[in-house]
C-alpha cells in the first residue's frame, strides 16, 4: 500500500495554515482541545495507518486507543558521519521517526520515544546546520535541525507541550538524567581524552557511551553496564570508566555489608568483561544506529534545498 501522507515542501498556502498558528495558539489548552477534536475521527485513523503503512512490517503498530497525530514532516538529524533526512512524526503520547527510502511511500529504521521521558533544549547555529535543537531522553540524545525557525519554534512548542500532558496524565517527574549526545566524527582528527592519537583511514574512531567523547581505542578499552541504556556492557573511555566505577562503589558502601562483600567483583569483573581486544575492531556497542540501520537515507528525498526560503518542510494538524 502507497502511504498517502503528502509532502509539506509542497503544499499551499491553504494547506499549511494549520501550521502558521500564532504561539498563543498553544496556550491553555490548545493541544489538549486539538487531541480531543482528532481522538475519534475518521481523518486521525486514516493519518496513522498512512504512517503505519509506510513503515510495512518492519515498523510497530501505532494505532492504539486515545493517539492522535499531531504533526509530521523532515528534520535533519546530525548522525555519527553527517547530517541525514529523517521523517518525523509527532503524535500526543510518542515521538516516531525513521529513515526515508522512497519519499512519501516507504520508511525504515523505526525509533519511537515515549514524550514524558523527553527533554529538550534549544542549541545555536553552527556554520552548515541551522534552527537547531536537542532530543534528550535517558537512552538516547541528538540533535535535529528545521528548514526554519519558524517550524524549529513549532516543533519545540508541540512536542514540549505534548510532554507536560504525558507527565501530568502519567503523574511522573520530568526525567533529569539524559544520555549524552554522540560528538561527530569531523568534530575532531584527535582523540579528545589523550589529545595525542590522530585518527586515520587505520586508526579508527570510537565513542565513549557514557560523555560521547570521540576516542581512541586505547583511551576505550574498557566496558561498563549501565542498564538505562543495554543490556550489555558499553564501551566508555577510561575516565569514565573510573568515574563510574568510583560510583559503583559509593552505591555499594550503602547497601547492607553482605550485598556489599558479594557484588564488587562481580559487577567489575562483569563491567571489564572480556573485550579488552575489541577496542581495535568492530563491536555491536561501537556502532550508530544509522551503522545498524544500514546507512540508508544518506541523500536528500528532493532536490529542494533543505533552508530554501519559504519551503516548508513540516505541518501541524488541527
Amino acid at each position: 500500500m502507497q502511504c498517502s501522507w503528502e509532502e509539506p515542501a509542497f503544499c499551499d498556502s491553504k494547506m499549511m495554515k494549520g501550521a502558521r498558528r500564532k504561539k498563543s495558539d498553544l496556550k491553555g489548552g490548545k493541544i489538549e482541545k486539538m487531541v480531543d477534536h482528532l481522538v475519534n475521527t475518521e481523518i486521525n485513523s486514516q493519518r496513522i495507518a498512512a504512517v503505519e503503512s509506510c513503515f510495512g512490517a518492519s515498523g510497530q503498530p501505532l494505532a492504539l486507543p486515545g493517539r492522535v497525530l499531531l504533526g509530521e514532516g523532515i528534520l535533519t538529524k546530525e548522525c555519527r558521519k553527517k547530517a541525514k533526512p529523517r521523517i518525523f512524526f509527532l503524535f500526543n503520547d510518542i515521538l516516531v521517526y525513521g529513515s526515508i527510502v522512497i519519499n512519501r511511500r516507504k520508511y525504515s529504521s523505526q525509533h519511537i520515544i515515549p514524550l514524558e521521558e523527553v527533554t529538550l533544549e534549544s542549541l545555536p547555529d553552527t556554520w552548515n546546520a541551522k534552527n537547531r535543537w536537542m532530543i534528550k531522553t535517558s537512552k538516547k540524545s541528538f540533535v535535529v535541525s528545521a528548514a526554519s525557525d519558524t517550524e524549529r519554534e513549532e516543533w519545540i512548542r508541540h512536542i514540549e507541550e505534548c510532554v507536560r500532558r504525558q507527565l501530568r496524565a502519567t503523574g511522573r517527574p520530568p526525567t533529569m538524567e539524559h544520555a549524552a549526545p554522540w560528538i561527530p566524527d569531523k568534530a575532531t582528527d584527535i582523540c579528545m581524552r589523550c589529545t595525542q592519537t590522530k585518527f586515520s583511514a587505520l586508526t579508527r574512531r570510537h565513542h565513549c557511551r557514557k560523555c560521547g567523547f570521540v576516542v581512541c581505542g586505547d583511551c576505550s578499552r574498557e566496558r561498563f553496564l549501565m542498564p538505562r541504556l543495554s543490556s550489555k556492557p558499553l564501551r566508555v573511555c577510561g575516565l569514565c570508566y573510573r568515574e563510574l566505577v568510583a560510583e559503583k562503589r559509593k552505591e555499594e558502601e550503602r547497601e547492607p555489608e553482605e550485598e556489599g562483600r558479594r557484588q564488587p567483583q562481580q559487577d567489575l569483573a562483569h563491567s571489564r568483561g572480556t573485550t579488552y581486544g575489541a577496542s581495535s575492531g568492530e563491536d555491536e556497542s561501537d556502532k550508530s544506529d544509522e551503522e545498524k540501520d544500514g546507512g540508508s537515507a544518506g541523500s536528500w528525498p528532493t532536490g529542494v534545498e533543505f533552508y530554501a526560503s519559504g519551503v516548508k518542510w513540516s505541518s501541524f494538524h488541527s
